[in-house]
């Protein structure tokens, strides 16, 4: 708590009041500001640049922001790209300019969610970072070559931060509890470990929200006459619907997705099911879900085991047919299936060898044989002349007819691999060319 111009109680939450000021009570980042790291140096040193902070809710960016601030004795301005708009950009550039030309201080820029400025707001901090009005310092969640311009991220070096361990929530939380000036408070707070590693747990890697749930458990607590004691029962209360960390299209889903397919891909089916609960977990749609598991039954099983695309499609099916939980059992089912499955990319890299050439090379002209002849007149024509039905030949193939067009003669797009089914299409193609080199033989 503190208090404004009139003596009134304004009220902080616990999470602002325990942010640290200097470098000694900031945890986790090690990578970035342990002993003899360049950012540690930097700014103790005071040598200030232009960066970008990316990295998840809750790990300290903000925080960080402030410390290089106050370190380098810098004033400190600060606008969200979720609320600001050119009018506040050139507001917070005003203010530097005048820091810098009356007082003849430096200004720390701090650009939260900086990736929601579109091109043309992020263009109108080019000119103040190159002459030095500002040291922009952004934070983003997204990844910043996606979400940011070129010529931004030329002049910044970007920073990426990392989620925090559990062993550093903990320490965190511990300090809220143990804080009298800051924390919750005088009186002495009971936290068993069970409740805390729970707490910590579902901090999730974020310190912001480790300390809101410990300060809404503990209003909880009080509320419910348990004293000064927050136990598993009074965090479940405060943790029903909790889930963990997700963002529907951002970077954790595009990650999540990734390392689900590839785990996939690797035949590691306990990684995939994993991968799969963490999303569901995270509220993503089972249904996009349901439409990559088709996806990676083609791409990456292929006809080495054509069931794969069967059960994929069979899961999708239940899932919009029931829903969950069914469909989420019948998603678990697919996903284990596939990354047990045998494993071929031969149709996916086929696919996409033919269509570069289809894409790159001339419109060549069907076959006259292969054409179709329902008029006299395309039959005058030679269309479809000479065809061999391939049910009248000998073993249901016509050994040596060409189906390409001539320029393509012998191109052989689908390389079938020796894993599964697979195999035994090999096999056959193989037969079945041999057939073709002695029908030319005969010829």
């Amino acid at each position: 708590m503190s208090t404004d111009l009139f003596n009134q109680t304004v009220y902080r939450p616990l999470a602002a009041r325990m942010r640290p000021s200097t470098l000694d009570g900031f945890y986790g980042q090690e990578h970035l500001v342990g002993p003899g790291k360049p950012l540690r140096e930097a700014i103790e040193n005071g040598t200030l640049h232009s960066m970008i902070f990316w990295g998840p809710p809750g790990v300290g960016k903000t925080t960080l922001a402030k410390i290089i601030a106050a370190s380098a004795d810098a004033h400190f301005e600060s606008i969200s790209a979720v609320l600001s708009g050119v009018k506040e950009i050139r507001g917070a550039i005003a203010k530097a300019t005048e820091q810098r030309d009356l007082r003849g201080r430096k200004t720390i820029l701090f650009v939260d969610e900086v990736h929601r400025f579109n091109k043309s707001q992020q263009d109108a901090f080019l000119p103040f970072v190159e002459d030095g009005t500002v040291v922009f310092v952004g934070a983003t969640t997204e990844n910043p070559s996606f979400e940011l311009n070129n010529a931004l991220l030329s002049r910044c070096r970007v920073y990426v931060l990392k989620s925090l361990g559990q062993d550093q929530v903990i320490t965190v939380i511990r300090q809220a509890i143990d804080n009298q000036q800051h924390g919750l408070g005088t009186r002495k707070l009971n936290l068993d470990n069970e409740a805390l590693e729970l707490l910590a747990s579902a901090a999730d890697g974020d310190a912001r929200r480790a300390l809101n749930l410990l300060e809404i458990a503990n209003d909880l607590a009080t509320e419910q006459g348990e004293g000064s004691s927050i136990d598993r029962q009074v965090l479940e209360q405060v943790l029903v619907g909790d889930t963990r960390r997700f963002d529907k299209g951002g970077e954790y889903f595009y990650d999540q997705i990734s390392a689900l397919h590839k785990s996939v891909r690797g035949s590691s089916p306990d990684a995939a099911l994993y991968w799969l609960c963490r999303m569901l977990d995270g509220g993503c749609d089972p249904i996009y879900i349901a439409r990559r598991l088709a996806r990676m039954a083609s791409e990456d099983i292929g006809n080495a085991d054509p069931r794969a695309l069967e059960l994929a499609l069979s899961a999708w099916d239940v899932q919009e047919r029931l829903g969950s939980p069914e469909g989420e059992l019948a998603l678990a089912q697919a996903v284990i299936y596939l990354a047990v499955a045998a494993k071929s990319n031969a149709v996916y890299d086929a696919f996409k060898v033919t269509m570069a050439d289809v894409r790159s090379l001339p419109s060549y002209e069907v076959p006259m044989h292969l054409r179709n002849a329902p008029t006299s007149l395309m039959k005058e024509l030679d269309y479809g002349k000479d065809y061999r039905y391939a049910h009248n030949e000998k073993n249901g193939y016509a050994a040596g007819e060409q189906y390409l067009p001539d320029e393509l003669a012998g191109k052989q797009y689908y390389q079938p691999t020796d894993r599964g089914l697979e195999k035994k299409i090999a096999e056959k193609l193989a037969y079945l060319r041999n057939l073709d080199n002695a029908n030319q033989g005969d010829q």
